[in-house]
């Protein structure tokens, strides 16, 4: 949503509009703290005769940072953590006897982000089903990346006649 409307003149404002946006959510972006941050990952939500089924993208988060639990019998809630990890290349056995340090050490001490993209901080996705599920038998794998949840929908409740005894 853009902060200033368009207006019509004989010139194009457009561009410079939308570098006023980038600008202010760059802005904002930068006051929040980086363990704070929320994320919403992408999911693709498909429906089958007898399940619903869940894909979401969730790169390089362990299965022990997910958690999905339902918060009533029709909302199915996926939540986690994800934090950023830097893995340097290891300096050589003659440099680590010697105690010098490396020069990939020493710039990584020093490091300043040019560019930050990847999604850190806690995320939390609800979805609510528009009919009864079996929430017994969900099925949940985390494959490279891809969190998959398959929730089998629950079976036509027939009448039941009791007995007078």
């Amino acid at each position: 949503m853009s902060l200033f409307r368009t207006i019509p003149t004989t010139g194009d404002f457009s561009s410079l509009f939308r570098l006023l946006d980038d600008y202010d959510t760059h802005r904002q972006s930068r006051s929040q703290v980086p363990s704070m941050r929320a994320f919403a990952p992408r999911f693709d939500v498909r429906e089958t005769e007898d399940a619903y089924h869940f894909d979401g993208e969730l790169p390089g988060i362990a299965q022990k940072d997910i958690d999905i639990e339902f918060s009533d019998p029709q909302t199915l809630v996926i939540k986690g953590r994800s934090a950023r990890e830097y893995h340097t290349p290891e300096a050589s056995e003659t440099e680590e006897a010697q105690g010098e340090e490396t020069d990939v050490v020493k710039a990584e001490k020093k490091a300043r982000f040019w560019v930050s993209e990847r999604s850190v901080g806690e995320f939390h996705r609800s979805f609510t089903f528009p009919s009864r599920v079996d929430q017994d038998n969900v099925k949940a794998s985390l494959k490279n990346g891809i969190l998959s949840v398959a929730v089998p929908k629950a079976t036509a409740q027939g009448t039941k006649k009791i007995t007078i005894e």
